[in-house]
């Protein structure tokens, strides 16, 4: 195991340069790491990712900082220096730290993929070396790791764009609208090919075993989306399908009223469902969904065996129902079908477990 060193009151400040320097990266369209090197507590030099704009494979913010700080002190030996970095060393920052004889080395999130400070292997352990540098993982661990995932969640977004063109008659939310919405940090799924998609998009939440013999569907009205069903889809040990509706949440928006109806949003819904093949479904929906629950549970009813009216916990959901509707053109499906609900939230965590228990207890665990 590395030497470890504890931490001390100054390692925050000095990991929160090295954020500053990894948002640098981020903003360049670099992986956001970011590195400061000190010494006696005086800041000698920092880093940032930068291998794309240098066409360089070995340039890492550790890299760059310990050249930096080389530079910095005329000498490619780093004796008393201590390194911050955001994300733990790969192998080859971790070798320079060590040829550079860092007294210290403090990282924030771990990287189960390369780390080489204890995650994958651990250089620092190794005692045949000559020389030994302390480490300290963890430091605002989660600031960093959140800079991360928030970085290649709007890398994977751009993608998707990039392959599912939006058709000309219709709006997407833009996926900022949908950031740090409380308890909805859920990986966004999309389906477009479906017959009666006629080419537009439709998010939904799929949770839990896909293996279940059962499942349940959470089913959402007019100005809801799959964010009410959001506790509902955090009960372990269960399959939660959550659909937005076209004209909801993160599904395109058509401009056109007429398109949305509730025959037409039954129909698709059972195409998504054919395709999804998740067995019998515990049929779980909003006070406001009711009628479109009606229309599905009369055409399938061997798929809906179960169906359960969600319970409102009432906490404040204002902005979310609002994130999907920057301005009125994304308004015609609350324009068609009912506009966005006052004073409604979904089941909170009580209220879903209890869901949960009802559903179990019908279909067995």
């Amino acid at each position: 195991m590395s030497p470890m060193s504890q931490p001390t009151p100054d390692d925050e400040h000095w990991m929160r340069l090295a954020l500053a320097e990894a948002s640098k990266a981020a903003e360049a369209g670099e992986v956001p790491v970011g590195a400061v090197l000190v010494k006696d507590g005086r800041l000698i030099s920092a880093g940032r990712n930068a291998p794309i704009a240098l066409h360089d494979p070995s340039a890492h913010a550790e890299m760059n900082a310990l050249r930096a700080g080389g530079a910095a002190l005329g000498n490619y030996r780093l004796d008393g220096c201590e390194l911050y970095v955001t994300l733990e060393p790969c192998a080859m920052c971790a070798g320079a730290m060590l040829h550079a004889r860092l007294a210290r080395v403090v990282f924030g999130a771990l990287d189960p993929k390369t780390g080489a400070a204890g995650s994958v292997l651990d250089l620092f352990a190794r005692g045949e070396l000559n020389h030994h540098t302390q480490v300290q993982g963890g430091v605002l661990a989660e600031d960093c790791q959140q800079l991360l995932q928030d970085f290649f969640k709007r890398r994977r977004s751009a993608a998707r764009e990039a392959a599912e063109p939006l058709r000309h008659d219709a709006l997407r939310t833009p996926e900022a609208c949908f950031d740090r919405l409380a308890g909805y940090g859920f990986e966004p799924r999309y389906v477009s090919d479906l017959p009666s998609l006629r080419g537009w998009r439709m998010h939904y939440l799929d949770e839990g075993p896909v293996a279940a013999s059962w499942a349940c569907l959470g089913l959402h009205g007019p100005g809801e989306w799959s964010y009410f069903f959001r506790h509902l889809a955090h009960v372990p040990q269960w399959r939660v399908l959550a659909p937005d509706l076209v004209g909801f949440g993160r599904s395109d928006k058509p401009k056109r009223e007429t398109v949305h109806t509730w025959p037409w949003h039954r129909d698709l819904l059972l195409e998504w469902l054919d395709r999804l093949q998740p067995g019998p479904l515990a049929l779980v929906h909003s006070a406001g969904a009711a009628p479109l629950a009606s229309l599905l549970a009369a055409a399938a009813p061997e798929r809906f065996p179960l169906v359960l009216i969600a319970p409102d916990a009432g906490e404040p959901a204002a902005d979310a129902w609002r994130a999907p509707f920057p301005d009125r053109g994304y308004e015609a499906a609350l324009r068609a079908l009912g506009p966005i609900p006052a004073g409604v939230s979904g089941p909170g965590p009580a209220q879903a477990a209890l869901l949960a228990q009802e559903a179990m207890g019908y279909f067995g665990p």
